[in-house]
């Protein structure tokens, strides 16, 4: 058995359903995000898996038990890590950390034992008596998942803890709550709408729209297959050409490519002898740009505007605007798409 079981989860508010028919099985140690635009439902869910909200219909079970609004944290032993973090105002660090261990009434001693520990774990040793307001974000941020993990939960909940800090600071947070949470063997759901988190700290990620869950999978997964054009339009960039222009049967089936894998060239760049393995199309550059590590084109193909990118490795482009080009791909990069949702 799957230590979360999240079976026909429905849930609608006003009259509006935000969750359809949820279906989904997470296994002990696993890392699962879910992934999706604002109001997709991805926080509604964690919200009903938490306890903190009731739904219209079906059951949720952890560690074999089911999960019913009402019960009392020690019950149901999950921590979760909100958006805001949630600390209290009044409360010094290593009270807001030992507050869970508090109320399960654990011995002074090992309090202060767990609290030392998960500090240390967490590089925040030094910052016990600092309130919330003395700390920087990602000192906040630190001590929320403190007080999540110190009463070593069944189940960790995040709801997009990351938001609210820098990048540089999201980036070092992202590293650290994977780290331990593989250490500690603890599962967790994470809920963010940033694609970059998912790839980078998921061992699965689900993807929902509207309610309903498009797709789900490992990171390399949803990023190379996507199911539909909803998701290969939400995970980084997409090609969404028709079947006919890349020389398959049906020429009504839509399919997708990934501009990484488009390779541009001068119109007059000729391939050594025909390769049966590769396509090519004709072209104009109308427009070249650098997004950081990365140098994007904008090529006109038949009406269409297609992308490419490339490693910016500072040796300038060998080709110019409003020149014609060719650009070539291998037929094993291209997906078709089984829906258009």
């Amino acid at each position: 058995m799957s230590h979360v079981q999240i079976l026909d989860v429905e849930k609608s508010f006003q009259g509006r359903q935000v969750l359809k028919n949820i279906n989904l099985q997470v296994e002990k140690g696993e890392f699962v995000t879910l992934l999706g635009p604002s109001g997709c439902g991805k926080t509604t869910l964690l919200r009903i898996i938490a306890g903190l909200e009731r739904c219209d219909g079906g059951k949720i079970f952890v560690g074999g038990k089911e999960i019913m609004q009402g019960l009392s944290k020690k019950e149901q032993n999950i921590g979760m890590v909100f958006q805001s973090y949630a600390l209290f105002p009044n409360l010094t660090a290593y009270e807001n950390i030992a507050f869970g261990l508090k109320i399960n009434k654990v011995p002074s001693h090992e309090i202060r034992q767990q609290v030392g520990d998960i500090m240390a774990v967490l590089s925040i040793t030094g910052k016990e008596n600092n309130y919330p307001h003395q700390m920087s974000g990602g000192q906040q941020q630190r001590v929320a998942l403190a007080r999540a993990l110190v009463t070593k939960p069944d189940l960790l909940l995040l709801d997009e803890p990351l938001s609210a800090v820098d990048a540089k600071v999201r980036e070092s947070a992202r590293s650290l709550i994977r780290d331990i949470q593989k250490k500690m063997g603890i599962t967790a759901i994470f809920v963010t709408h940033d694609q970059l988190e998912a790839l980078v700290m998921s061992d699965r990620i689900v993807i929902l729209d509207s309610g309903e869950i498009m797709q789900q999978g490992k990171p390399e997964v949803i990023y190379n297959k996507p199911a539909n054009r909803f998701v290969a339009n939400f995970i980084g960039s997409y090609n969404f050409l028709p079947g006919g222009m890349v020389g398959l049967p049906d020429k009504e089936v839509e399919v997708c490519i990934r501009p990484e894998h488009l390779t541009i060239t001068k119109k007059d760049h000729l391939p050594q002898g025909e390769d049966t393995s590769l396509y090519y199309l004709q072209g104009t550059l109308i427009n070249l740009y650098i997004l950081g590590n990365t140098i994007r084109a904008e090529v006109s193909v038949q009406g269409k505007t297609l992308l490419v990118d490339r490693l910016n490795d500072f040796q300038g482009s060998d080709v110019v605007l409003n020149e014609e080009v060719r650009l070539q791909f291998s037929k094993n990069v291209i997906n078709p798409l089984v829906g258009k949702n």
